[in-house]
């Protein structure tokens, strides 16, 4: 089997690139083992502004102007519905925290999505003794259903091989790889934190951190809107939440644990004081940067093989737009933006 692409893993970054081949009708097969669970497991949000400090997220009109359009795309070709838009509300905690809200709103880069205005609806079981802060252009992309479907959609076409992409395998030619059977003129490795295990990319600085995320049924809670405080609560629908998420850089594994659930029943009681009865737990590990920027671009010594990964939290808006700069760089020559480059580090 002669490609042109060899893509390794299907998570968000791999399903962003592929998009961009499918434009491009480039051929490729896709190697996918179900070892990283990070975008099955992610709350899928996007916002443009970091709420923890009040700043926007990097490139974030240029990301929004990109994604949205992208994911409308695939909507319309599997015929499913994974884009829900709603308004996110910030939980002021303190006069100084309006006050630093004020300030934010007026920034050029910030205007056009925050609210100036303190919101001080009382809401049955929320606690919000300050008011709230209100962010706009945000929504939630299912991303268990996207990559879920989007895996369907590649095995329809025979486009996708579940089984693990053995390294050691790879032949190097003077213009391509061998591997097995499959001839391909690149590589593009978007493994999550499975990075580590990749002899080509393993020295780049991804760091895994562990997010726990709880699914409850409070059916005295009557928000339509996402609820930001020390936690998120994420509506789902029929007065099901999405509640997380928690951060834990020493528990490597996939699987829920008894710490995090406790760890995010505590927070939940600083936030709602209506009932509630826990539906599911689920875990997953975030590949992160240090300089929180992806990691993209080629391979110093083998120009075939090229890496997207380090997506981290704003994983559904940054995508698009680094998987296009990537192909772009490859098909086009097109210099990569020099903040996501892996040549930063070498």
């Amino acid at each position: 089997m002669k490609v042109d692409y060899i893509v390794v893993g299907l998570g968000l970054a791999g399903l962003a690139f592929i998009e961009e081949l499918i434009h491009a009708r480039k051929s490729f097969i896709v190697f996918e083992d179900d070892s990283q669970t990070s975008s099955l497991v992610a709350s899928g949000v996007y916002n443009p502004v970091i709420l923890k400090r009040f700043t926007p997220v990097w490139n974030a009109e240029k990301q929004l102007e990109i994604a949205l359009p992208f994911y409308k795309k695939i909507e319309e070709r599997l015929q499913l519905k994974v884009d829900v838009k709603f308004t996110t509300r910030k939980v002021f905690k303190s006069i100084e925290d309006q006050n630093n809200w004020f300030e934010a709103s007026d920034r050029p880069m910030l205007s056009k999505f925050m609210n100036s205005d303190i919101i001080h609806e009382k809401i049955n079981g929320v606690i919000a003794d300050f008011g709230f802060g209100e962010v706009h252009q945000t929504g939630r992309i299912d991303t268990e259903k996207l990559v879920s479907s989007y895996r369907n959609y590649l095995n329809e076409k025979a486009q996708i091989i579940f089984e693990k992409f053995k390294y050691d395998s790879i032949e190097f030619k003077n213009n391509s790889i061998l591997y097995n059977e499959i001839e391909a003129k690149r590589i593009v490795f978007c493994e999550g934190f499975g990075i580590k295990k990749n002899p080509f990319f393993n020295e780049l600085p991804l760091n895994e951190a562990k997010g726990e995320l709880l699914t409850i049924h409070a059916p005295e809670l009557e928000i339509n809107f996402l609820l930001k405080s020390t936690l998120f609560v994420l509506p789902l629908g029929n007065h099901f939440y999405k509640v997380g998420a928690t951060f834990n850089w020493k528990d490597k594994t996939s699987n829920p644990s008894e710490e995090g659930r406790k760890e995010l029943i505590e927070k939940l009681q600083k936030v709602i004081t209506v009932p509630y009865t826990i539906i599911n737990q689920t875990a997953g590990i975030r590949p992160t940067v240090k300089d929180r920027r992806p990691l993209v671009g080629m391979h110093p010594e083998h120009k075939q093989l090229s890496i997207l990964n380090g997506l981290g939290t704003h994983g559904v808006m940054i995508a698009p737009t680094v998987a296009k700069n990537l192909f772009n760089h490859l098909e086009k020559g097109e210099a990569l933006d020099e903040e996501i480059d892996i040549k930063r580090y070498y």
